[in-house]
C-alpha cells in the first residue's frame, strides 16, 4: 500500500489569491506585501506616501509578482470604499487584507492631550474597524470565504509609562479581531493579529545602532526578550504567509504574538 506525503507548499501558496495591504510603505507593511506576492498573490499596496509607494509597487513587479498602488490610507468610509473598489476593478475580488497601518505618539496620562489619545485610537482602531467592515462585507458577498491579519502589538498585553494611547489601542485592536472573527466564522473568513514586539523600521533603526542612545537602550529591550535581539523584518514573513494561506483555515480570533518570548517573561 502506498502512502502519499502532504504537498506542504501547498499549504502555504497563494496563486491566484487577490491581497490588499493597508500602510503598505511601513516597514511590516512593505514586508506584508513582498512576502504575499512572493506566495503568487496579486497585491494591492495601499499608503499615504505616494513616491515610496510607487516604487515598492515598481519593484514587485519587477521582481515577477504583480502589485497594484493606491495612494489612500484608511482614514475615511469614502478612502476604504475606494481601496476596495480598487481590488475589484484590478484583481477582481478580495481574498486577503494585511491591515498594517497605524499611529503611534509615546506619552503618559499627563503627557499625552485628549487630541493625542483621539489620534493613535483614531488610526490604530477605527480605522482597523473601516477596512475590516469593509472587506468583510465584500468577502462575505463573494461566498468563498477569506483572510484577515491586523497587525496588533505586544503592547497591547504588556503596558508602558508612557503608552497610554498607544498600549489602549492595541488593546482594542485584540478585541476587534476577537469580535471580527466571531461574526465572520460562519462564511469561512478568519481574522487573526499579529503582534509584533520591537523590529527594525525607519523609526527605531537608532535602537540598531552602535552610536548615541542605541546600546543602552536595545539593551533595556532585549532583557525583555528570551531569544535575545530585536525583530528584523523577514521574522515577520512567515507568520504573515501562515495567516494568509489554507494552513490556517482552522484558526481565527488568535493574537499570534511575533516577539522573541516578549510576553512569555
Amino acid at each position: 500500500m502506498s502512502t502519499s506525503l502532504p504537498k506542504i507548499k501547498d499549504y502555504f501558496d497563494l496563486s491566484g489569491k487577490s491581497a490588499l495591504v493597508t500602510g503598505a510603505t511601513g516597514a511590516l507593511g512593505s514586508v506584508a506585501a513582498k512576502a504575499l506576492a512572493g506566495a503568487g498573490a496579486s497585491v494591492t499596496l495601499a499608503g499615504a506616501k505616494k513616491e515610496q509607494l510607487d516604487e515598492q509597487v515598481k519593484a514587485i513587479n519587477s521582481a515577477g509578482g504583480k502589485a497594484y498602488g493606491v495612494n489612500l490610507r484608511p482614514n475615511t468610509e469614502e478612502n476604504v470604499a475606494a481601496m476596495i473598489q480598487a481590488v475589484q476593478k484590478n484583481q477582481g475580488g478580495l481574498d486577503i487584507l494585511v491591515v498594517a497601518s497605524g499611529f503611534n505618539k509615546p506619552g503618559n496620562s499627563q503627557e499625552a492631550t485628549p487630541a493625542d489619545f483621539d489620534l493613535v485610537m483614531d488610526a490604530n482602531v477605527r480605522q482597523t474597524f473601516l477596512i475590516c467592515r469593509a472587506a468583510g462585507k465584500l468577502m462575505m458577498e463573494q461566498g468563498r470565504g477569506g483572510k484577515i491579519v491586523i497587525t496588533s502589538s505586544v503592547r497591547g498585553q504588556v503596558a508602558t509609562n508612557n503608552g497610554i494611547a498607544y498600549c489602549t489601542s492595541k488593546a482594542a485592536t485584540d478585541m476587534l479581531t476577537k469580535c471580527f472573527s466571531a461574526e465572520f466564522a460562519p462564511k469561512g473568513i478568519t481574522v487573526n493579529a499579529l503582534a509584533p514586539t520591537v523590529f527594525r523600521s525607519n523609526l527605531t533603526s537608532w535602537l540598531f545602532e552602535d552610536t548615541g542612545r542605541g546600546p543602552e537602550a536595545r539593551k533595556g529591550v532585549v532583557q525583555r526578550i528570551p531569544i535575545g535581539r530585536l525583530g528584523e523584518p523577514a521574522d515577520f514573513v512567515g507568520s504573515v504567509i501562515y495567516l494568509s494561506s489554507p494552513a490556517s483555515d482552522f484558526m481565527t480570533g488568535h493574537i499570534m504574538y511575533v516577539d522573541g518570548g516578549f510576553v512569555t517573561v
